[in-house]
């Protein structure tokens, strides 16, 4: 983008943070991929073709969202009641390029499948990078659906997994993981699958029902 300005403010919230699973790349993530889809959808422009308008110069990246959208079937559209969004993302030199595919079943999100394509350079064992990309994937789903936390009397509410549930099995969408055949030099996969799950999560919901969320954990309704 030729305009560009960007600042960085420090924010105490009063209670110790810490990180989780792909650290700053996660909320990053989440902001930059919305906000891609929401200047997408404010020109009236397809939220995969708006963002390879802008990456005609980054092979990389163009790699892995042109394979996820072949995936996806993007053009064919979800099926009758259901939603897709995509996001792409780099994070600890790796390319992921995603689509969810959602619906909302008796007021509840419900994920069904997840495509994802990842450039990682060379790869020595495939099943290692599908386990941990598929790994960031429910962990990032887990906590766009459930990664609540809150306070009384200065005191975290919640404290085990009855009230600060993961996803569970049943749960599980469809998960598909291509690899980019790639020469360059082999970089991370533990984390990379988490930051685009999220944002391709809430594009998709905004596909479904009109309502763009910008804060986590997503709601059924808004």
């Amino acid at each position: 983008m030729p305009n560009i300005d960007i600042r960085h403010t420090h924010t105490d919230p009063g209670v110790p943070v810490s990180w989780w699973r792909s650290v700053g790349f996660s909320h990053n993530g989440f902001a930059v991929e919305t906000f891609m889809d929401e200047l997408a959808h404010e020109q009236g422009h397809d939220p995969y073709r708006f963002r390879r308008s802008l990456i005609d110069h980054e092979p990389r990246h163009l790699g892995v969202l042109d394979r996820v959208a072949q995936l996806a079937q993007w053009d064919s559209g979800a099926p009758e009641g259901r939603a897709r969004g995509v996001a792409l993302f780099r994070s600890f030199g790796t390319y992921v390029a995603q689509v969810v595919e959602a619906s909302v079943e008796f007021g509840e999100i419900r994920v069904h499948r997840v495509y994802c394509a990842v450039d990682c350079g060379q790869v020595v064992n495939p099943d290692i990078v599908r386990d941990q990309i598929e790994g960031g994937i429910i962990f990032g789903l887990t906590a766009a659906l459930h990664g609540n936390i809150t306070l009384e009397g200065g005191q975290v509410q919640q404290s085990n997994f009855h009230d600060y549930p993961l996803m569970r099995h049943d749960q599980r969408p469809e998960v598909v993981v291509d690899i980019i055949d790639s020469d360059e030099s082999p970089t991370g996969v533990g984390e990379p699958g988490v930051p685009p799950v999220i944002p391709a999560l809430g594009n998709a919901l905004f596909a479904l029902t009109g309502k763009r969320q910008r804060s986590l954990p997503l709601k059924a309704t808004v």
